[in-house]
């Protein structure tokens, strides 16, 4: 553990869910951990004891990229951890791949409906059906503009076009919303919807006060910071100060919460990690206008201030965005001005006085 792990508390140890099996880490609450196929390497995945319309069985939190190998797991859940009960709903708390790269599969499987936020939901659908897949020309030249216009990387960039549908062929045709502060009765649990941003477009968190048990998806992890990005989507975004006000919605609640995070330990200390999620981004953001008094900085010049170690270019197109969501927020507060340089590149540099 790091320093900052420390200050949380881990109520499970070091225990993990085996392949194929989950851990109860609640009444009616099991723990399902996923491989993934990435730097970030597992998904935590939930299984919570529901009943509908009078049918007993479960419902399903988040889901895992779509893969043979995840599949084979579920495969293992359904024939050992279900009890001989039926998946009754698939919640997905937003519509990344490995949120959701699995529901039409789980939804056509056990003919359950999808519950995820309507922002999300058609988010989804349009990248399932648009031909570049968060590809092309238009993130190539986003990606130009804020300084990484090299041949090798725009080359790549340009010929992205099944990066999401790879791992989300599709999603189901219809879905129920999920609005923040909506209340859901699951089992013999009321669980409350809050809404998170800044991470993406409408994350949905889960908080049941009978339990004291917040399931967090990616808005609150132990261990790492949440990518929190500007995308060609939304170029003007200030999304760090979307994500740093959604995570303040989670206050109100009992430091004792116990968390399920989407990545990473089950823990307790959520005041305390929010504070150091607060205190990460203060320093981040010191490091940028630091380095923007001494020259005007594009995003590409930002991303060796904010991360120090090798990236692949999977992880660099997300470092790329978390560096122009640390300037905008400088830029938006007014610490620093914009310019864009003959080259097209756009540049950022401390404001005068």
């Amino acid at each position: 553990m790091n320093d900052l792990e420390q200050r949380l508390h881990y109520p499970l140890g070091d225990a993990l869910p085996e392949n194929g099996r989950c851990i109860e880490v609640a009444p009616g609450i099991k723990w399902i951990r996923m491989a993934l196929p990435f730097a970030l390497n597992h998904i935590n995945l939930w299984l919570l004891r529901d009943e509908m319309d009078g049918v007993a069985g479960w419902s399903v939190v988040d889901t895992c990229i779509h893969r043979d190998e995840a599949k084979a797991q579920w495969g293992e859940i359904f024939a050992h951890e279900l009890a001989g009960l039926p998946i009754l709903r698939v919640i997905a708390t937003h519509m990344h791949p490995d949120h959701i790269g699995l529901a039409h599969w789980l939804c056509d499987r056990w003919n359950a409906p999808l519950w995820i936020s309507g922002l999300d939901y058609q988010v989804a659908r349009l990248a399932c059906l648009a031909p570049t897949s968060f590809g092309g020309a238009r993130t190539a030249a986003f990606f130009a503009q804020h300084g990484l216009n090299d041949a090798e990387t725009q080359s790549k960039l340009l010929n992205r076009r099944d990066y999401f549908t790879t791992l989300v062929p599709s999603v189901p045709d219809d879905y129920h919303r999920l609005l923040d502060g909506q209340t859901l009765r699951i089992g013999a649990h009321t669980w409350r919807c809050i809404s998170g941003y800044g991470h993406a477009p409408e994350h949905m968190a889960l908080y049941c006060e009978g339990l004291n048990v917040l399931i967090a998806g990616d808005m609150m992890l132990p261990r790492i910071s949440t990518n929190v990005s500007v995308y060609e989507s939304e170029p003007e975004a200030d999304a760090l100060a979307l994500f740093l006000g959604s995570i303040d919605k989670f206050r109100p609640l009992p430091e004792s919460t116990l968390v399920l995070p989407a990545h990473g330990k089950p823990f307790t200390g959520l005041h305390e990690r929010i504070q150091q999620l607060h205190d990460h981004h203060r320093a981040h953001l010191d490091k940028v206008r630091q380095a923007c008094r001494q020259q005007a900085c594009s995003a590409a010049d930002i991303i060796p201030v904010l991360f120090t170690r090798a990236m692949d270019f999977h992880q660099t197109t997300f470092a790329l965005g978390e560096a122009v969501a640390h300037l905008h927020a400088l830029w938006y507060a007014g610490q620093l001005q914009r310019t864009r340089g003959a080259d097209g590149v756009l540049r950022f540099a401390a404001t005068p006085g």
